[in-house]
């Protein structure tokens, strides 16, 4: 094994201006944690969620860019040099009408998915042989609203997640308190509705998690700071209600939205973000059922944790924080699931997105 394929890197996405640096590679010390900035990329309006192809060292970054003379989505695709963790573009395509909030990539590499929240959208874009971004090929347009006049008052798509063997689309829509699910006609190329997975009014799914057996699924809702867990039937791509619980502790009254989710590799812990309480909560799960078990909440050392993500052995867990400008790194008790903070801190400018991967 050459050296370079012993790195961990991590791969930032934020808010940012086109003429400032979005886009950020960190190594991450496996000793202590601390963090080595190696590449900064700017020219990106709001690269705020990326998605890396470890396999193909490809990244794929969300931006805006004009499209019919509006503010509309693109993606930008870049090569990454895992030697030095340099990135190079490669190709920018303008897609969406409407600015995006999250992108994806099918198992077969033959697709990008991206979601907009503005726009109540989610697109379905080529992805050619070499890596490069092409052209959308559809969107799907959802309607409707949900109970929460501030929040909901449209449709708001946030995230869309494949199911583990890439058959089904699970798309989050905070507006309409729906888990949309669909499937990709290979022979149209076109996204085909397939179910939906109704959330407690008033709930605003943003992200969903599968867990590690495929049996369960796990959504984190934003407006009611509450976790859904759902058995899965990996056949019909059906999702059924198992329980919901807060990610609050007891009593808490301040104000707070939620943000990402996550399960351990081997599938007894899961984590959730609270922007205001500026928490992880940690659940131990059940093997049997999938039901949850309060472990802890653990301060992230920053403001508005807009995004975590566990490193690829589960040894450290990264929070971006995006009002306090810092990445924050956490040892993880694999045992415990409990999360002890390193003290290793890195400053970045409103950081949103953390995409840790293994070289």
């Amino acid at each position: 094994m050459s050296e370079q394929l012993n790195r961990l890197l991590l791969f930032i996405g934020s808010y940012a201006e086109a003429e400032g640096p979005g886009v950020y590679v960190y190594e991450l010390n496996e000793d202590n944690g601390a963090l080595n900035r190696l590449d900064q990329v700017s020219g990106l309006a709001n690269p705020t969620f990326l998605n890396v192809d470890a396999a193909n060292h490809k990244l794929y970054a969300i931006t805006e860019a004009k499209v019919d003379g509006n503010k509309g989505g693109a993606v930008a695709s870049f090569e990454i040099d895992s030697a030095s963790g340099k990135l190079q573009e490669l190709n920018r395509e303008a897609n969406l009408g409407s600015t995006t909030c999250h992108i994806n990539r099918s198992k077969d590499n033959r697709y990008l998915v991206v979601s907009s929240y503005h726009g109540g959208t989610v697109g379905l874009i080529e992805l050619l042989s070499d890596g490069t971004v092409g052209r959308l090929l559809d969107t799907k347009q959802h309607t409707g609203q949900g109970t929460n006049p501030e929040r909901q008052e449209r449709p708001h798509v946030h995230s869309a997640f494949f199911s583990p063997d890439g058959r089904y689309l699970f798309v989050s829509d905070l507006g309409i308190d729906v888990v949309r699910t669909y499937t990709i006609n290979e022979e149209r190329r076109s996204l085909e509705f397939h179910a939906d997975t109704l959330l407690p009014p008033g709930s605003g799914p943003r992200h969903l998690t599968f867990h590690p057996s495929g049996e369960y699924v796990y959504v984190i809702n934003e407006v009611n700071s509450t976790i859904a867990a759902f058995s899965y039937d990996k056949s019909s791509g059906k999702l059924s209600a198992l329980e919901v619980v807060s990610t609050l502790p007891e009593g808490y009254q301040g104000e707070n939205i939620t943000a990402e989710v996550a399960v351990s590799r081997d599938g007894r812990y899961l984590y959730g973000s609270n922007r205001g309480h500026d928490s992880i909560v940690v659940y131990q799960i059940n093997p049997d059922t999938g039901n949850l078990s309060y472990v802890e909440h653990v301060s992230t050392e920053g403001g508005h944790p807009r995004h975590f993500a566990l490193t690829p052995e589960g040894k450290f867990l990264v929070v971006a924080n995006r009002d306090s400008n810092n990445l924050t790194v956490f040892r993880v008790d694999v045992e415990t699931g409990r999360l002890t903070f390193t003290g290793e801190t890195a400053e970045v400018s409103k950081p949103v997105c953390v995409q840790p991967v293994r070289f």
